[in-house]
């Protein structure tokens, strides 16, 4: 029996399972309808169709990568290959190029059977949801015309990360030297893909001589040693080596590193959702500025912000509608409690090098060990489950949820996107991916036994609305 087709069209991009959805003729589709549309986007602009192509290091990403430069040059558009590359480099490739638009073939934290086409506009940033609708309907409809012989579009190459590197550098903020006499030992878990090689380069410039920089899984050979999601409970390794290296702290990145995990000088994996909240505790320490958000991560910012008397806002999940709360309300910084901080000095887009920059930084100016700064950020657990969406009717299931809480007094309840219920013992939210074909199951409480018995809870209420 075949296998049934896995492929998923959404604000987060066109992803899907190598050869059951995801495969040339979707290459060859989407980088028709985007070239055409880069080609319009230049024309009303009067620059060049230059469209910055980058990749993660999944075996599978090569391949693709010619296919989708050889459409694009097809549609008239110019091609800056900029290869191995993580996704914010490639965010701040189009803008430093000034760009009609970007391409990176990264499936992010999905696994190596699975790859991706992220669209970025002439800003670097993702499509948004209107965009991203339009592009999926020129996508489905007629073939765009190629353009003729003589028109077809340039090639060249370039390795953007100096780039990128030198912008960090250039923050008001980031001073190599006091980081250089903090003597850091890092162990960098670059999930053998573009962060294996990005960070450590980050690091030497920042001040961290190479030879204190230990690397694990930086081989770019995209053969993930762990799970690439850069979670808790796949990081065993990266704690272990910290602790044997006598180090600092440790860095874990996912596939294309635009999220970041840290472990501490103890050896302690510190969750995802607390790189944010260790961003936002550095960078208001030196300047006011609200924060942005979305609706599944932890309340940890909220009670930090308290602190500094600044303002969260939260947006529907997914990096497009944090960016535009961002905007929305001028923010200094943002990010996803996935490990994803977002720096608009920068662009507006989720950065583990910024991030990593950020929390280096942190440590140098406060003299203190990351063990005790994380000791001082709020303390909540979380689960994040699951359940497939076979045979769900998430709609429906969602409203009859929300019609029951909506007459509990002590429950609020948000709607922006999905369900998200905040209670006396904590919050679930509950969504369908934009990723993978489940409904997430997100909560968080005082304890992680709390927090998983809140979404067993909420997964038992689903399942019994659905019976």
């Amino acid at each position: 029996m075949a296998s049934s087709s896995v492929l998923i069209e959404s604000v987060s991009g066109i992803r899907g399972i190598i050869g059951r959805g995801f495969d040339p003729s979707v290459i060859v589709r989407y980088g028709m309808a985007f070239g055409a549309w880069c080609r319009e986007q230049a024309d009303a602009r009067d620059c060049k169709p230059l469209v910055v192509v980058g990749r993660d290091a999944r075996p599978s990403g090569a391949a693709f990568q010619r296919i989708l430069m050889g459409t694009l040059q097809s549609m008239g558009c110019d091609v800056l290959d900029a290869g191995l590359a993580p996704t914010p480099t490639v965010e701040m490739g189009v803008l430093q190029h000034n760009a009609a638009g970007g391409v990176i073939l990264s499936a992010s934290h999905n696994p190596l059977d699975w790859n991706a086409l992220k669209l970025l506009d002439h800003n670097g940033e993702f499509l948004d949801a209107e965009a991203g609708a339009a592009m999926k309907k020129r996508s489905q409809g007629e073939a765009q015309a190629a353009v003729s012989h003589d028109k077809m579009g340039a090639y060249t190459q370039a390795d953007l990360v100096p780039a990128h590197i030198e912008a960090i550098r250039a923050l008001s903020y980031i001073d190599p030297a006091s980081i250089a006499a903090r003597d850091l030992t890092v162990v960098v878990d670059g999930c053998n893909s573009v962060g294996g090689v990005a960070l450590p380069l980050l690091l030497q410039e920042l001040g961290v001589r190479d030879t204190q920089i230990v690397r694990l899984f930086c081989t770019p050979n995209g053969q993930f040693e762990r799970p690439p999601e850069p979670r808790p409970d796949h990081l065993t390794a990266l704690a272990n080596a910290v602790t044997k290296h006598d180090a600092d702290l440790g860095l874990a990145v996912d596939p294309d590193a635009d999220r970041l995990a840290l472990v501490d000088n103890k050896g302690r994996i510190i969750l995802e959702e607390l790189t944010q909240v260790l961003a936002a505790d550095f960078l208001w320490r030196r300047r006011e500025g609200a924060f942005a958000t979305n609706l599944s991560s932890s309340r940890a910012i909220d009670d930090v912000a308290v602190q500094y008397n600044q303002p969260v806002h939260r947006s529907a999940v997914g990096e497009i509608n944090v960016v535009q709360a961002m905007k929305a309300h001028n923010a200094i910084l943002g990010g996803e409690g996935n490990g994803g901080v977002i720096l608009p000095e920068l662009h507006y887009g989720r950065d583990a090098l910024a991030g990593t920059a950020l929390i280096v930084q942190h440590l140098a100016s406060t003299g203190s060990t990351l063990a005790e700064l994380h000791d001082a950020m709020p303390t909540y657990a979380m689960a994040k489950d699951k359940l497939p969406l076979d045979g769900l009717d998430v709609e429906a299931l969602l409203a009859a949820l929300q019609s029951e809480y909506a007459n509990v007094s002590s429950a609020t309840l948000d709607t922006t996107d999905g369900l998200k219920i905040d209670l006396p013992e904590g919050w679930v939210h509950l969504r369908a991916s934009n990723t993978e074909p489940i409904l997430r199951v997100y909560t968080e409480a005082p304890t992680q036994d709390e927090a998983q018995a809140l979404a067993d809870r909420f997964k038992d209420e689903l399942q019994a609305l659905n019976a």
